[in-house]
């Protein structure tokens, strides 16, 4: 059977893929979430693989030329790899909202969320060993770590997805599903007081076992804010104010999306791929002083 000729038209197919690109395209971008907050997810995720983009030759050069480095190495890597992950998460918000896609998405969620989990608590790992290892034992106390309560972490979510069957990555407020939100609940209420203990050891007798570094107290500070913001959001969905919950969820969302890595990258990674290692050494050291972590045997 040969094929009608009308099917062949040039014209004919030009146009139906013009129109199915359209389709798609009004879809993906006005579809589900609404433009912003996917041109806000998109922007934001593009511009640092971007970014990154811009200083890859300058960071491996840096990371080739310094024998020190393992840590960075493997965290620079990592980082590229969940970027990578995160710029798909944003762009196929579609997914969340097309019947049949279901499945792709919660694993492209889990996998994305698992990645920045991982990033998340390496550098809380790292933070709360302080000063007293360096190198390759810091490498693998972290990264063993790191590994372990991410896996425990996705193997629950995996449960929960797979064999219970609850929607934890599709957020509709018509079937809140109450167990999916108390298991928010308990891991942002797990992450919310980690923050708060490290804060508490910053401003305590313990402070000289954490990083003296201002920008690593900020940094604290931000995470703990944005995890009890989740924390709230997640207990109003399961609790009254679920509209309220819902859109302060979805805003707290977009914001750990959008700002997450970019945050970590210039709190942990950007003074390390400074050309002159003078100045981070005196960079350093002035914030340690500001800090009031040196005393007069340092002058």
């Amino acid at each position: 059977m040969h094929p009608s000729p009308h099917l062949l038209d040039p014209s004919t197919v030009v146009r139906r893929l013009a129109s199915f690109d359209v389709e798609n395209a009004c879809r993906w971008l006005f579809e589900c979430h609404g433009v912003w907050h996917n041109a806000l997810l998109i922007a934001a995720s593009l511009s640092f693989v971007l970014f990154l983009g811009f200083q890859a030759k300058r960071c491996l050069l840096k990371l080739v030329d310094d024998g020190r480095s393992n840590l960075m190495i493997a965290y620079y890597g990592c980082l590229w790899i969940v970027s990578l992950s995160n710029l798909t998460w944003c762009s196929l918000q579609s997914w969340e909202c097309s019947p049949g896609r279901e499945v792709p998405w919660n694993i492209l969620s889990l996998f994305t969320t698992s990645g920045m989990l991982f990033l998340e608590v390496s550098l809380v790992a790292f933070l709360l060993h302080g000063n007293s290892v360096n190198g390759s034992r810091t490498l693998g106390r972290t990264f063993v770590v790191s590994g372990l309560i991410v896996a425990l972490d996705l193997l629950l979510k995996a449960v929960y997805l797979f064999a219970l069957g609850i929607p934890l990555f599709i957020d509709d407020s018509d079937n809140p599903h109450p167990d999916k939100w108390n298991l928010w609940v308990v891991h942002r209420m797990v992450l919310t007081g980690v923050y708060a203990v490290i804060l508490v050891m910053y401003h305590s007798k313990w402070k000289e076992r954490l990083p003296a570094r201002p920008a690593y107290h900020r940094y604290i500070i931000v995470m703990l804010a944005m995890n009890a913001l989740v924390l709230l959001s997640c207990a109003l969905v399961g609790g009254t104010g679920a509209a309220f919950g819902m859109w302060l969820y979805g805003a707290s969302i977009v914001s750990y999306h959008a700002f997450f890595l970019p945050l970590l990258y210039f709190t942990f990674l950007a003074d390390f791929f400074k050309e002159e290692d003078l100045h981070i050494e005196n960079a350093h050291y002035s914030e340690m002083k500001d800090a009031d972590f040196c005393d007069g045997e340092w002058e």
